[in-house]
């Protein structure tokens, strides 16, 4: 019997919803059972076996549904195969170098110590002002971030693969 495995994530424009579906996608095909959900509209996690959580970055923030998916079920995580993704730097360049280290929110780091995942990334992001409020392309221009999609599908995919061959052994 195949895994179980959810994909939850926090996603204010719809980019970090596209990676989630993406590895959700590829998981699928290395033969695992696949939920792809936004965190906020997950219903009894205890039936996954393995969980795949992401937020967008805000402000060097994720979005509160994830936050909240953490910190709700940090117990049953703390048991089970868990992945942490962001996305969020815009712009071309080494990730590391563009989030200056940064993995995740603090505001976090307890329960995600706790959890202790097999793995933390993070992605490029998209940055889409057509789609933005009028409040956020003003913080975008405030902090000179270049608006486009800068994700990496490769790196996505290959991450995946990685979670997939994990689980699958």
């Amino acid at each position: 019997m195949a895994k179980k495995i959810l994909v939850a994530y926090g996603s204010k424009y719809g980019g970090t919803a596209e990676i989630a579906e993406e590895i959700g996608k590829v998981l699928k095909q290395e033969a695992l059972e696949v939920d792809v959900h936004s965190a906020d509209h997950v219903s009894n996690p205890a039936r996954y076996d393995a969980f795949v959580i992401g937020s967008g970055v805000y402000a060097g923030m994720w979005r509160k549904e994830a936050v909240n998916f953490v910190k709700n079920n940090e117990k049953l995580l703390a048991d089970k195969p868990v992945w942490i993704f962001s996305s969020g730097p815009t712009g071309e360049g080494d990730i590391k170098d563009l989030m200056s280290g940064w993995e995740y929110p603090g505001k976090i780091r307890p329960a995600i110590e706790s959890i202790k995942p097999r793995e933390i990334t993070v992605f490029h992001g998209v940055a889409d002002p057509e789609k933005m409020s009028f409040f956020d392309k003003l913080i975008l221009k405030m902090v000179k971030a270049p608006s486009g999609d800068f994700r990496k599908w490769e790196a996505i995919t290959d991450w995946a693969k990685g979670i997939a061959a994990e689980l699958n052994k």
